[in-house]
């Protein structure tokens, strides 16, 4: 079972690389393109509108996209301020309460995540801007807090857990997958 959710992780991870990847770099070309036009031909900016809202959108899909894999790495904000005072057996009681709490709180984030897109997406509301349907923007939380639980419960099954085991570097500068 380790050796699948390894694999599942593995697989994930990649894409959230990638993909968050991929969304910074198209959002920051059609936002430098937009300052260009808006600088050398004004008259054409109102036309470009939308760059501002897709950037939006992207912006969202790329902060939700790496949380998860944040998390899995261990570059998530913590606080460290009684960790390296503890007894080996009750550090591994607060890492176990921690994740637990983080896995109850992401799997309870995604539920309800989930729930608002279906909401958003019975209305049939569209974004008047770019033409696309309202709820592709409430569908990033939902995986984003999935993604977080999914990490959190690696590191309960002690699949993953960048605390105890620092990630190999070859795996966070991606050439691993």
């Amino acid at each position: 079972m380790k050796g699948w959710l390894s694999r599942v992780a593995d697989v994930l991870g990649a894409a959230e690389r990638y993909g968050a990847a991929a969304a910074l770099i198209v959002m920051t070309g059609l936002y430098g393109f937009n300052v260009l036009v808006r600088t050398l031909t004004p008259s054409y900016a109102s036309a470009l509108a939308w760059i501002d809202e897709a950037a939006g959108y992207m912006l969202v899909w790329v902060v939700f996209l790496a949380a998860g894999i944040t998390l899995e790495v261990g570059r998530q904000v913590s606080v460290d301020l009684i960790r390296g005072r503890l007894r080996a057996l009750h550090e591994r009681i607060l890492f176990a309460l921690i994740d637990v709490v983080g896995f109850v709180s992401c799997l309870g984030g995604a539920v309800i995540a989930v729930q608002l897109t279906r909401f958003v997406m019975s209305t049939g509301q569209m974004n008047p801007t770019l033409g696309i349907p309202a709820y592709v923007l409430y569908v990033a939380p939902a995986f984003g807090f999935a993604s977080m639980a999914f990490r959190f419960l690696l590191r309960l099954v002690s699949v993953r857990d960048a605390r105890r085991q620092p990630p190999a570097a070859a795996w966070l500068d991606g050439s691993a997958a």
